[in-house]
């Protein structure tokens, strides 16, 4: 059984860059589309991004994050990447991995498509 590990969050401030890593034990993620959430206190979980598994990959964003965030990912590696540029503060939540069932060639905006998810990393924004 795969499991999802995500690392890299952390207090920044406004403006600044982060990338957070999700690397996969147990097996590997091929095939299979991934994807980024996250959830604010108070809040429910919400889409970031998603990826497609081949090379060539196409991806899907959200439009609070659209241009500013960049899902990637190293099959070689078993590694998921979101790298974050010019964080606000309303980015502040915890940040998930999930791994997305079905057509590992369309990427999937709805939490209810995954099968699979981390237990999250906590990304802190300060004004």
């Amino acid at each position: 059984q795969v499991q999802l590990i995500e690392s890299g969050g952390r207090l920044v401030q406004a403006g600044d860059s982060l990338r957070l890593l999700c690397t996969a034990s147990g097996r590997t993620l091929s095939p299979s589309a991934m994807g980024w959430f996250r959830q604010a206190p108070g809040k429910e979980r919400e889409f970031v991004a998603s990826i497609t598994y081949w090379s060539g990959s196409s991806t899907l964003y959200a439009d609070s994050v659209k241009g500013r965030f960049t899902i990637s990912r190293d099959n070689a590696k078993n590694m998921i990447y979101l790298q974050m540029n010019s964080l606000k503060p309303e980015d502040t939540a915890v940040y998930y991995c999930a791994r997305k069932a079905g057509n590992p060639a369309v990427a999937g905006n709805s939490p209810r498509e995954y099968d699979t998810w981390g237990q999250g990393t906590q990304v802190t924004v300060s004004s």
